[in-house]
C-alpha cells in the first residue's frame, strides 16, 4: 500500500520524525504534539465561526446559500445524461 500525504511517502515521514526526535528529544515530543493539536483546533474553530457568520449574514440579506448544492445537482444530472448517451458506445468498443 503506497500512501502519500502531501506528496511525502512513508520513508520521508520516518526521516522527518527521526530528525524531530534528535532535535527536541523524546521528552519534549508530547508537549510539541499537544501544542500543535491545540493550534489546529483553534484554527478549525475560527474557520467554522467565520463560515457560520458568513452564512448568517447571507441569510439575513436574503441571499441563496444553497448555490453549491444546486450546482452539484445540475452537474450530476449532466453526468447521468452523458452516461446514458455514451453507455451503448462504451459497451460496443
Amino acid at each position: 500500500m503506497n500512501t502519500t500525504f502531501l506528496f511525502i511517502g512513508g520513508p520521508e515521514i520516518f526521516v522527518i520524525l527521526l530528525i524531530v526526535v534528535m532535535l527536541f528529544g523524546a521528552d519534549k515530543l508530547p508537549e510539541i504534539a499537544r501544542g500543535l493539536g491545540k493550534g489546529m483546533r483553534q484554527i478549525k474553530d475560527a474557520t467554522n465561526d467565520i463560515k457560520r457568520e458568513i452564512n448568517e449574514s447571507a441569510q439575513k440579506q436574503g441571499l441563496d446559500t444553497n448555490i453549491i448544492e444546486d450546482f452539484n445537482k445540475e452537474v450530476n444530472e449532466v453526468k447521468d445524461n452523458i452516461d446514458d448517451l455514451t453507455g451503448p458506445i462504451k459497451r460496443n468498443m
